[in-house]
């Protein structure tokens, strides 16, 4: 006889907020946001409707709402007869995704020096130390997910909330172009350089900033090589639950 299986614990992802209808759905997508765009899920990872459903203990109704939220955001593929997988970027996507990045975030860079104060600077400066600290402790999965909270964090400073959400999504499809197709090496920004950035913000200097936005954003995609890996399926639900832990250690 099969032992029933505790459910993964949505509070620790709502908090408070009522655990039925769209709060519970709200929970169950930024679980699975978190585990792919922070690389626990690897691309072409099968997402099978009633396991999750299993692991939530939820419908495959509300499920499948979510699996078409994140296939919106194209971090989710959906094949008609074949389900859902985490999304494999082609080297055209990646390359776009790239190109996309280059205009939006130098083109945001003179409102962010424009608005940018010591105190919004020294928050980013906080971003470069965790990324330093895990960097230092070989964590690299959580450096390239700083990495990209820092451009995430940067782009705000604008004040431009459409630049931001914009650029938020690009930078989780990032995350999915590096997985795919990232070496050990590659992906990670260096976080002296994002100090170098910060020192250009606070001196003023646009032309500056926008230079090393540009120069900095080829130099990631050119670390990124095509490196075709087939990796073992993964223990779905024990890093769902993972994801949902550790989120609560974080609140």
């Amino acid at each position: 006889m099969n032992k029933k299986r505790t459910p993964i614990d949505l509070g620790a992802l709502q908090g408070e907020e009522t655990m039925t209808g769209n709060g519970r759905d709200e929970a169950i997508y930024r679980n699975l946001y978190a585990a792919i765009v922070e690389n626990h899920l690897e691309p072409g990872t099968k997402l099978p409707e009633d396991t999750l459903a299993e692991a939530f203990a939820v419908s495959r109704t509300s499920i499948r709402k979510v699996l078409q939220r994140l296939a919106y955001e194209r971090l989710v593929d959906i094949r008609l007869n074949r389900g859902a997988t985490v999304a494999q970027p082609t080297v055209k996507e990646a390359r776009d995704v790239f190109a996309a990045r280059r205009i939006v975030e130098c083109g945001a860079i003179a409102q962010v020096v424009a608005r940018a104060t010591p105190a919004k600077l020294d928050e980013l400066r906080d971003i470069v130390r965790r990324e330093q600290e895990a960097e230092a402790r070989g964590d690299r999965r959580e450096s390239i997910y700083l990495s990209g909270e820092f451009h995430v964090a940067l782009s705000r400073l604008s004040e431009n909330d459409t630049i931001s959400d914009i650029l938020a999504g690009l930078v989780s499809r990032s995350s999915l172009v590096i997985a795919t197709f990232g070496s050990p090496m590659s992906g990670s920004c260096r976080h002296t350089e994002h100090h170098d950035v910060l020192d250009l913000i606070a001196a003023g200097d646009a032309d500056g900033a926008r230079e090393w936005m540009e120069r900095h954003l080829r130099d990631v995609e050119r670390s990124v090589v095509l490196l075709e890996e087939n990796p073992a399926a993964p223990d779905l639900r024990r890093i769902l639950d993972d994801v949902a832990q550790r989120q609560r250690r974080q609140r």
